[in-house]
């Protein structure tokens, strides 16, 4: 049988990092030495050429600290996926934006084939690094049958993650992926890759997001609420052009001392107003204690995802009923 036919993707990040020396575990960013390419981590790595036949992505760096980036990241995957000579994708970036990029794909590449986002949590030249292994189970899950059609995931510390789920919970522990309060889809152990779970939210291949054509995503703000925070950040965010907002709220979805501006920019319809919770678990229901007329709740979704969900969601409506039910849905 053929092997299967990969794509490796990379944008800045940790993995494929080098620092100083082999303790050089938290300024390696400075370390002054360039990052690996996709063909020196590949030549690491010999074993990877039993699993598939890899090909480093031409376009390599790929940017992912906007939205924009993101709708032209996925551009590039959903092309190469349709094109018939690559059988899936991995995708290697920097751990801190790495789930809001798994769920920003998710939503936008219409495909079956395998995408699977790794990263690590130490550079690859240093003691201990999680890099390798993590790049290695990354390429094992994309050629896995099973892993088509369940989505994107994220693959990390010997864990699959699906994307809607996953965030990133601790700074610098190997472990810090986690499905929070749904869990994991399954395990890269060193047997077999298996699954045990599947998403039910609506995704990739089914999704409704076409983002093909779109020159800019409509700008989103996320607000933390917290005791001090200061009312006026709301108005200044909608004078500033944000179309949408999502407010990181206390507990349930407590709008604090940003009640009454949101209130009023939610009456006035100047911009979609989304409750999410700064808490990291749980769902925020859509009749609440905080809740006006017309505000979206964002259900279990952080706010940094909800953040992504109301972008795309504002390609399509300003209506907060039509986007409750694509926050229902996806």
């Amino acid at each position: 049988m053929p092997k299967p036919r990969l794509r490796l993707m990379i944008a800045p990040g940790t993995l494929h990092s080098r620092g100083r020396d082999r303790m050089d575990f938290t300024r390696y960013g400075r370390s002054g030495r360039p990052r690996m390419s996709g063909e020196e981590l590949l030549q690491t790595l010999p074993e990877l050429a039993a699993l598939a036949g890899i090909e480093v992505d031409a376009s390599n760096p790929h940017e992912v600290a906007t939205h924009d980036d993101l709708r032209r990241l996925a551009v590039r995957i959903e092309k190469i996926l349709a094109g018939g000579e690559t059988d899936g994708v991995v995708f290697v970036q920097g751990t801190n934006s790495l789930e809001e990029t798994a769920y920003f794909l998710n939503l936008t590449v219409h495909s079956d084939k395998p995408v699977v986002v790794t990263g690590a949590q130490r550079p690859y030249t240093a003691l201990s690094t999680d890099g390798p292994l993590n790049l290695f189970n990354a390429i094992r899950v994309a050629v896995a049958p099973a892993t088509r059609g369940k989505g994107v995931v994220v693959v990390m510390n010997d864990e699959i993650n699906a994307a809607r789920e996953v965030t990133k919970t601790n700074t610098y522990r190997v472990q810090a992926f986690r499905g929070r309060d749904l869990g994991l889809l399954g395990y890269a152990d060193a047997d077999a890759v298996v699954y045990y779970h599947a998403t039910l939210k609506r995704h990739t291949r089914d999704s409704e997001f076409d983002v093909s054509a779109v020159e800019r995503m409509p700008p989103v703000d996320v607000l933390y609420v917290h005791a001090g925070c200061r009312p006026g950040l709301a108005e200044a965010a909608v004078n500033a052009g944000a179309r949408g907002l999502v407010i990181a709220g206390a507990g349930a979805g407590s709008t604090g001392n940003l009640a009454g501006e949101i209130g009023a920019i939610v009456e006035q319809r100047r911009a979609v107003v989304v409750q999410s919770s700064r808490v990291g678990e749980g769902r925020v229901l859509r009749e609440n204690n905080w809740s006006e007329p017309g505000m979206v709740a964002a259900d279990n979704l952080p706010p940094h995802k909800a953040a992504i969900l109301l972008s795309l969601a504002l390609l399509k409506t300003n209506d907060p009923d039509a986007i409750q039910k694509l926050f229902d849905t996806y």
